[in-house]
């Protein structure tokens, strides 16, 4: 097995990991929800957003066991994320941000530029099939907080969004890239390479969700302080490639926000 290919089953493997993940999560908040607030439409969306990710779990696998590399899945646990201290309805909140406004908007982004380019065989089937649904999700993520926003204030996000951040990814994205990643082939297999992955979660946060935060109440400079240090740990040649590629590669995910 090739480097790449290696790589790529081991991606596709956690991603249908993370989806299965979702596909409780959702179901969660769907429930909790519903409990605070009846009239919302947002539950109804999220239960069907909880079949999308059981289906695309099950897809991620099909390509992780075709790379070489099965999934075992089944055994998916759901816990909260939310720090201690919010009441339920915070820390709802918090959660439906974290999951749908960062985390489901980043993975729009990410399949916006994956698939703008060329890939083995059966690989565009399964990035268009989940695009089509994420953007859905990012969505009722930004809908549950335009919702939130009427009913209160949700300024107390703003310092908390950091901690999202942090649980979103690994530090390692902000350090050099793994010597044996292969980057045309990696994006064949359906996989960003290092760097191509640090430009769109930086040109995401910029273009994306900071403005979308602050159009609902949530200010985004301790977030975008976060992300300066962040930038700031990268090697030096890195850092102008992933400010530069951020303003226009996010551009196509702006959809997300609907």
């Amino acid at each position: 097995m090739t480097s790449a290919r290696r790589v790529a089953a081991e991606a596709w493997g956690f991603r249908a990991r993370v989806e299965e993940e979702a596909a409780l999560r959702f179901d969660g908040l769907a429930t909790t929800i519903a409990g605070f607030d009846a009239a919302s439409p947002v539950p109804a969306l999220m239960r069907r957003a909880a079949e999308d990710e059981r289906r695309h779990a099950g897809l991620c696998a099909g390509l992780a066991e075709q790379l070489g590399t099965p999934v075992q899945l089944g055994d998916g646990k759901w816990g909260p994320v939310a720090p201690p201290g919010l009441d339920l309805r915070s820390a709802t909140l918090y959660e439906v941000v974290a999951a749908c406004c960062i985390t489901e908007t980043e993975s729009m982004s990410v399949l916006t530029t994956l698939l703008d380019e060329e890939h083995a065989p059966g690989i565009r089937e399964v990035l268009h099939a989940i695009a089509r649904d994420e953007v859905v999700h990012s969505r009722m993520g930004w809908a549950h907080l335009a919702r939130e926003a009427e009913a209160g204030d949700v300024g107390f996000l703003s310092p908390l969004v950091p901690v999202m951040l942090a649980g979103t990814v690994d530090d390692g994205l902000f350090g050099p890239p793994p010597e044996d990643e292969d980057g045309p082939e990696l994006l064949r297999l359906g996989v960003l390479p290092h760097l191509k992955k640090r430009e769109s979660f930086v040109g995401t946060l910029e273009q994306v969700v900071f403005p979308g935060l602050e159009r609902f109440g949530v200010d985004p400079r301790p977030a975008r302080a976060w992300l300066e240090t962040k930038i700031g740990t990268s090697a030096p040649g890195d850092r102008g490639d992933a400010a530069d590629a951020a303003q226009g590669r996010a551009a196509d995910s702006g959809s997300a926000r609907g």
